[in-house]
């Protein structure tokens, strides 16, 4: 059996640092380890893989602590009003970040970099060796699932592993316990304190750009998240619950599934079903409470008009779409066209998903934000 103390020793010798900072990321990865010894069922790629990258993680956070240790002047760099989009996932929200990154006046979180933020990019000096030679990103599963890129943007969750909160780990074991204490306990502000950090050591020796950032995961944490980050904006992407939890469900199983020879396919389906419906519903209360915040961009406008969904988000921004960012986005969504939303070949009763069952768990989100109504107190530019 594979132990915390294990995981830890082989990081620090592996990097000669010993300093993890605080303790927060304990508890999540405590219980991400008891939960692969007794649920997981992993087989031999599988414990290779996990094990792996949760070294990479415990090694980048003691690579982190060094660098800031090192250079207190990380700790100045200022993170303003960053934009995080989520929402639902296979709601366009990986399309419109690669949108959004054309723009050269933006910083993203970018492949490369999102598992391994050390050494900071600002010192690296010729070719990076995070940059693979064939530019293409590591394939997990049997298939790539989004829009791919090396030098594109990433999701946040591999800066929110950091601190071992976050649904990147459910996304490659079978593992309830830690999943539901995800949900339902996990206190997420040390999560978004580490984000902030790392953020800050990325932008560090570079000119200081807004950041663009991303991760559907966001909606189960959005109250944390204002706590460390209570500035941001969000834009919110929109399309029928029952349009896209097979295809999520589907996307976990085929990555699950290469690391068990016990892959549940009803487990994964109650998983996704439960977290994202909880996830709805904290988004929709936080709304409540800070809608001028938020920006929505439908599903079925985001095919029609990309470019154009962009340009209002600009407005409401308060920013400008300039002729290199215009002619950046046409020349993406021109190449990555026949890429786009591959359907799931899966049978929903595969996974025990039954739309009478979703539905009404959806329901109140469907009426304000993804049944092709606008919501009364938001601006008509506001809400495409």
């Amino acid at each position: 059996m594979v132990s915390v103390e294990d995981l830890m020793a082989a990081a620090v010798e592996r990097t000669g640092l010993d300093d993890f900072g605080e303790d927060s990321f304990r508890e999540g990865l405590e219980i991400l380890v008891r939960a692969l010894s007794d649920e997981a069922r992993l087989n031999a790629r599988g414990q290779d893989f996990v094990y792996n990258r949760i070294g990479l993680h415990l090694s980048q956070r003691l690579q982190v602590e060094d660098w800031c240790r090192r250079n207190p002047d990380i700790d100045d760099e200022q993170i303003a009003s960053p934009l995080f989009g989520l929402g639902l996932p296979r709601t366009g929200s990986t399309a419109l970040s690669f949108l959004l990154a054309q723009d050269p006046d933006v910083r993203y979180l970018r492949s490369w970099e999102s598992a391994q933020p050390c050494p900071p990019p600002s010192t690296v000096r010729g070719h990076d060796p995070r940059i693979p030679p064939d530019q293409r990103p590591v394939l997990v599963g049997t298939r790539h699932h989004v829009p791919t890129d090396i030098r594109g943007p990433m999701e946040c969750l591999d800066l929110m592993a950091l601190d071992f909160k976050s649904q990147i780990f459910q996304a490659y074991a079978q593992i309830p316990t830690y999943s539901q204490w995800l949900c339902d306990r996990a206190d997420f502000t040390s999560t978004y304190r580490y984000e902030r950090r790392v953020l800050k050591l990325l932008q560090w020796g570079e000119p200081a750009r807004p950041w663009r950032l991303k991760s559907p995961a966001h909606v189960l944490s959005l109250d944390y998240l204002d706590r460390v980050f209570p500035d941001a904006r969000f834009v919110m992407t929109h399309r029928d619950p029952t349009d896209v939890l097979l295809s999520v469900v589907d996307v976990y199983a085929d990555i699950v599934g290469g690391f068990t020879d016990h892959l549940d396919r009803r487990y994964l389906g109650e998983l996704n079903v439960t977290q994202w419906s909880t996830g709805i519903a904290r988004a929709m209360a936080f709304r409540d409470r800070a809608a001028d915040r938020f920006y929505d961009i439908d599903f079925r406008a985001m095919q029609n008009d990309p470019i154009g969904e962009v340009e209002r988000l600009y407005s409401w921004l308060g920013e400008t779409v300039t002729e290199r960012f215009e002619a950046g986005m046409r020349a993406w969504w021109a190449e990555n066209a026949e890429k786009r939303e591959p359907h799931p070949k899966a049978a929903p009763e595969a996974f025990g998903l039954d739309d009478n069952v979703i539905r009404p768990l959806f329901a109140a989100y469907v009426d304000a934000y993804a049944g092709g109504s606008r919501r009364p107190d938001r601006p008509k530019e506001s809400a495409p």
